[in-house]
């Protein structure tokens, strides 16, 4: 597959080369699917949108994973507010916390509508990122920041659900992941709507997402 081919590049892992590979994946294949960036797939109203424009599309339909109190969490737990999910682990060097550093900066830009955005990260890395590990991670960005995780298998079921690439890469006696970096965005009713890029700016993203709050 045209992904695993990427993956086995020899750019080092989490360089600037794999980033642009590995995010170039999965917005390829998003706008595939679609038939163009900017252009609506059915459904909803279409939308102009700096990110990919994922309205009416047939995937990324949920999740069932946990939160660090152990308490299984999906998406009809967010209803009413937008949900932003984000894909990474916690011992990423760049990559994941530029987006939940991007993630507070647009809560700031969106001003009263803040609280209506719901900011999720899913672990790809369950065996080192713990329920407590998790949970500082997170909050040491915002407290409503909420991460979520899973056992490997479920973790690579809902990765595959929502099109989302992750790789371990050796490290000397450890590893680090190489991984997709789009956040998805989901809208008040469940549906998924957007996929914000790694390299859209603050701004941008929020005005993207004031099109369907």
């Amino acid at each position: 597959m045209f992904e695993r081919q990427l993956l086995s590049t020899s750019a080092p892992a989490h360089s600037p080369e794999r980033r642009r590979l590995l995010g170039g994946v999965a917005a390829a294949g998003l706008v595939s699917a679609c038939g163009g960036v900017l252009s609506a797939c059915g459904g909803p109203r279409p939308l102009s949108v700096h990110g990919i424009n994922l309205s009416g599309r047939d995937f990324a339909k949920d999740f069932h994973l946990l939160d660090p109190q152990g308490r299984e969490r999906s998406l009809a737990d967010f209803r009413g507010k937008l949900a932003m999910v984000f894909f990474g682990f916690t011992q990423c060097p760049d990559v994941c916390p530029t987006a939940l550093t991007r993630a507070v900066q647009i809560r700031k830009l969106l001003g009263a509508d803040a609280e209506r955005l719901q900011v999720i990260f899913i672990t790809v890395d369950p065996e080192r990122d713990t329920p407590k590990v998790l949970q500082a991670y997170t909050q040491a960005f915002d407290p409503s920041f909420l991460g979520l995780y899973g056992d490997p298998e479920r973790t690579a079921q809902t990765a595959k659900a929502f099109r989302v690439v992750y790789a371990k890469v050796p490290t000397g006696a450890s590893y680090t992941i190489d991984h997709s970096a789009l956040s998805y965005v989901f809208d008040a009713g469940g549906a998924i709507r957007l996929a914000l890029r790694h390299e859209q700016s603050a701004q941008d993203c929020v005005h993207d997402l004031r099109q369907i709050l």
